[in-house]
């Protein structure tokens, strides 16, 4: 079993002692599950500069805890002053050290779109993203069947919701109707081994023959990468650990961003 096998396991029981937990009109009486949505769509097409979902993130299953002095408002507060397109947001608890009231209190000090980066397999999962304050959410297809991303995905819509839908290899590909799922997440990472290689992106990217919006996730830290990323004409980039590494988060976050810019 890898570390994906075993996270999926777990969320079963988190799915069941959330069902029991919640009903669906305790989720609707929750402060955001009426609230309009912010377009995350529309951030990832920054005509200035490759959009950038900047992520806040405690912990790792391969790396363990990777910020010390972890607090996700004062992150937040960072990512929003820099003007980041979008803030992804790490829920799972037991392996990544996340919470979902993270987006609530993130909603508070930002108008920035907010994913919810988490291992959703139940629609249940989405009611709670939605009632919490998200305005995306990300869906793995290689946890998850084709008729599941479409049942997921409509459950999405229905809640005014975007979804990026993670890819780790083309062999997921077919299970897609690209008509539906508009914005895709090509993950650089094996999660076999952990290894990440950049140019997944432009080899998974290359067998998608529909116009789709594609963001590039994982291992995304120097300005080449970059540099490599605008010459295959990715929308968006992903970006965790790069500033959760950061000694200094608002300097690496300035210069990561004018990496970002398009040369006039």
């Amino acid at each position: 079993m890898n570390i994906l096998q075993e996270i999926v396991e777990v969320k079963k029981e988190e799915v069941k002692n959330l069902k029991k937990k919640f009903s669906y009109n305790s989720f609707n009486s929750l402060e955001y599950f009426n609230s309009e949505t912010r377009n995350f769509e529309k951030a990832l097409m920054n005509d200035k500069r490759i959009s950038v979902i900047a992520e806040i993130k405690k912990a790792s299953p391969s790396k363990g805890i990777i910020r010390q002095d972890f607090n996700h408002q004062k992150i937040a507060e960072v990512y929003n002053s820099a003007s980041v397109d979008s803030i992804s947001v790490l829920t799972d608890k037991n392996f990544f050290k996340g919470d979902i009231q993270f987006i609530s209190d993130i909603k508070k000090i930002t108008d920035i779109p907010l994913l919810r980066k988490d291992f959703i397999i139940d629609e249940y999962q989405i009611l709670e993203a939605k009632a919490f304050g998200a305005d995306a959410i990300l869906l793995i297809s290689e946890i998850l069947s084709a008729n599941q991303i479409k049942d997921l995905t409509e459950c999405a819509a229905e809640l005014n919701l975007y979804v990026l839908l993670e890819l780790h290899s083309d062999n997921e590909i077919s299970k897609i109707d690209f008509n539906k799922n508009r914005i895709i997440g090509i993950n650089n990472r094996d999660l076999t081994d952990f290894s990440v290689d950049i140019t997944t992106t432009k080899k998974i990217k290359n067998k998608i023959d529909q116009q789709v919006s594609i963001v590039s996730e994982s291992g995304i830290s120097t300005e080449e990468d970059i540099e490599y990323l605008k010459k295959i004409n990715v929308d968006a980039v992903l970006v965790g650990e790069h500033f959760m590494k950061s000694e200094n988060l608002v300097e690496s976050l300035k210069q990561f961003l004018d990496w970002c810019n398009y040369e006039d």
